[in-house]
């Protein structure tokens, strides 16, 4: 699945996306439309292929397929949508040789979804009686439809859209590095009014926001309940991230280095924290549904995940703190800070890198969710510390470096404003150290609600077992004690 989405990336980055100023938006949406288009043809097409196979089975793949194929069209037609918007950006695009075929991929979309409604609300039923050959006909006729729709989109990528960002100027070195102008400079109300959107992190933000809340909502529904602490905690952990990669730090986080490392160290830091006391996992293996039909759900390949062999080594706390500690480390002391400046996949990986490492730190010490072991309070303590020095540690030989990091890209954009490129790395590192202090105090924090709540239970559990037992252990225990004292004072006599 990951050489596939990887070449799904690659096909993005050329064709409608490429030669706009807005490249890393058009990459973003056309990474998604082919996501959702690959999704949605190929398990038609697995289904087709193995409708004999599956026997009997074939009305429950169908019924997961219908909503699978659900999904798909709403993303496939917003992605389709938002990207026709940056590259048609006025209604008399409609009528050229770009627009007609866009109309045409758009009517063929309208059609297989007005399929998959069908297919969805009374092909189930006819397969559940026996009915494959009705299937296999509207199953040849939404290939078609696809194929034609998918023919248009192959046309689209390789024809000019004559209304698209036409440009009557030269390009400056910073839109030709960037996609756009620079910002400007940067001051106490551009930290709110300044935003440069990013396209697929948002969406997965607004789509795990979405996706939490209606995991709440059936919780609450069938009577349970679900602390309100940890769903705000996930709410401003995915807040921080879009404001991250949206906000200022966005916009400013090619432009300058201590912009950058806001970005990195909410991104690494503080939004892994917030989302680990949103106890992600442990909510939706409460509220997923086992599937009883045989096949393998959500839920079945959430736990194998968790279950897995490569999770379970990489969610133990010493190798999670040390991945988080040798990915900065060599992530500012190579040539990987400057290509993730350079290259927007470059940049999506290290944002997806130090927020998933981020994340397993995190959760090998103040998380609830299932995983690997996790060790002693005090040990937990202690690693968090240590962890933090060393972070701390880098952040002081940055600032005391004379070299400048990345200085080839920092020099060719061209800034005239704010401060040289030594003294804002210098600031930068500054800000990370300081940066780093705050999600150090809500880690801490959640550790020591953690070791309290946890010392209550084994009192609580005491208790109990002191009540079932009419106080036996303790009394033994008080007996041990007297029988020491009595030692001890039989010895001084003697």
């Amino acid at each position: 699945m990951l050489i596939s989405l990887a070449g799904l990336w690659s096909m993005s980055l050329t064709g409608h996306a490429a030669g706009t100023l807005l490249h890393d938006i058009a990459v973003d949406l056309q990474f998604l439309h082919l996501v959702a288009v690959s999704a949605w043809v190929g398990g038609l097409l697995a289904l087709v292929m193995s409708r004999r196979a599956l026997g009997t089975h074939l009305a429950v793949a169908v019924r997961h397929y219908s909503k699978l194929a659900g999904w798909c069209l709403v993303v496939v037609a917003s992605s389709g949508l938002f990207g026709a918007a940056i590259r048609v950006q006025e209604i008399s695009g409609i009528w050229s040789t770009y627009g007609a075929m866009l109309v045409l991929k758009s009517s063929a979309l309208l059609v297989v979804g007005g399929l998959g409604w069908w297919q969805r609300h009374r092909l189930v039923n006819l397969l559940a009686e026996g009915g494959r050959n009705a299937f296999l006909r509207l199953a040849i006729i939404e290939a078609a439809v696809l194929a034609g729709a998918t023919g248009a989109g192959v046309a689209l990528s390789r024809t000019n859209p004559e209304a698209a960002l036409a440009v009557t100027e030269p390009y400056t070195a910073a839109e030709t590095l960037i996609g756009s102008a620079l910002p400007p400079e940067l001051g106490a109300a551009e930290w709110f009014t300044q935003w440069s959107l990013d396209t697929l992190w948002l969406l997965i933000a607004l789509f795990m926001i979405g996706l939490y809340l209606l995991a709440v909502r059936r919780m609450r529904k069938r009577g349970d309940t679900w602390p309100i602490v940890r769903t705000a905690a996930w709410l401003v952990g995915w807040l921080l991230l879009i404001w991250a990669t949206n906000g200022a730090p966005g916009a400013y986080g090619r432009v300058l280095f201590s912009m950058h490392m806001v970005q990195h160290m909410t991104v690494a830091t503080a939004v892994p924290a917030f989302l680990v006391l949103g106890a992600p996992i442990t909510l939706a293996l409460r509220t997923l549904r086992r599937r009883d039909d045989g096949s393998a759900g959500p839920r079945e390949w959430l736990q194998r995940v968790v279950l897995s062999l490569p999770a379970q080594i990489l969610g133990t706390p010493i190798v999670a703190a040390g991945l988080f500690i040798v990915s900065l480390v060599v992530f500012y002391y190579s040539s990987l800070l400057q290509l993730s400046l350079e290259s927007h996949t470059a940049h999506v990986l290290m944002v997806g890198h130090f927020l998933l490492s981020g994340y397993l730190f995190a959760n090998s010490l103040i998380g609830i969710d299932p995983g690997p072991e996790r060790p002693p309070y005090p040990l937990r303590a202690l690693i968090i510390m240590v962890t933090f020095g060393f972070h701390a540690l880098f952040s002081v030989s940055l600032m005391a470096s004379n070299q400048v990091l990345a200085e080839d890209w920092f020099v060719a954009l061209g800034r005239s404003w704010g401060r040289d490129p030594l003294a804002d790395q210098e600031f930068g590192a500054a800000i990370g150290w300081a940066l780093g202090d705050y999600p150090l105090a809500i880690m801490a924090g959640a550790l020591i609600v953690l070791w309290v709540h946890a010392d209550r239970r084994e009192r609580r559990r005491f208790d109990r077992s002191e009540t079932r037992t009419n106080g036996e252990q303790l009394a033994a225990y008080n007996e041990k004690l007297r029988k020491l004292a009595e030692a001890n004072e039989s010895r001084s006599k003697s």
